[in-house]
């Protein structure tokens, strides 16, 4: 079995740009604005699943990434991998990382959130920091430099480690130190949201046992921005 990753953009499952590909699992480089599963009603049908689905038959969802947010994507093949991987999950067994842009000059270096979150349901899909009744929620956060947009507005480019894996929760928990995400169209005020012509957050990095052979697995994709 071939466990090399393929070169960063090779095009393998069309409309998508192909990281990693062998026997047991696929990664892909999913753009902002593509579903990562399909949604409801005919308009919401392309996705990277069936994307993906069109050059691999047996791959099968595992996680997925909001529409808004770019980057690294796993697939499993067949139904046992994704047994394997979606437990990999589970149990925390997978190491993310994700670059933003945030509105704002962090005063510290780095630091960890931990605020419990709670869907927002008359709001759906908004998510909220509830201490009552949320779930459990942490982020460490690092920043990697402080900068100016093009705008000239300050902006802080960020290493953002989720340690749980809660809808929007990078994007909540920035929120709730008043860093939003540039290009926010859920949370950012229209302002911040005007700044970007996207949503400023990427999975770069995904690092977890392979399913098959146990050996750590380490897949990178630079962001966009």
């Amino acid at each position: 079995m071939n466990l090399a990753p393929l070169p960063p953009g090779a095009a393998v499952a069309p409309g998508l740009a192909t990281v990693h590909a062998d026997a047991a699992l696929l990664a892909f480089d999913k753009p902002s604005g593509l579903l990562s599963v399909p949604g409801r009603g005919p308009d919401k049908q392309d996705c990277l699943a069936t994307r993906a689905q069109a050059s691999y038959a047996d791959a099968r969802v595992v996680h997925r990434l909001d529409m808004a947010t770019s980057g690294l994507i796993v697939m499993a093949r067949g139904l046992e991998m994704q047994r394997r991987l979606s437990q990999c999950f589970a149990d925390r067994h997978t190491h993310k990382a994700y670059v933003a842009l945030a509105d704002g000059w962090l005063a510290e270096d780095d630091g960890e959130i931990d605020l419990p979150l709670l869907t927002d349901w008359p709001n759906r899909p908004r998510q909220k920091i509830d201490p009552v009744l949320g779930k459990p929620s942490q982020t460490r956060w690092r920043v990697l430099a402080r900068l100016q947009d093009a705008s000239g507005q300050p902006c802080t480019r960020l290493a953002l480690i989720p340690i749980t894996g809660r809808t929007h929760q990078l994007r909540v928990h920035l929120l709730a130190l008043g860093h939003a995400l540039l290009g926010d169209t859920l949370y950012a005020s229209a302002e911040v949201q005007q700044r970007a012509p996207r949503l400023m957050l990427h999975a770069q990095a995904l690092r977890l046992p392979h399913p098959e052979t146990g050996a750590t697995l380490a897949l990178t994709c630079p962001a966009p921005f």
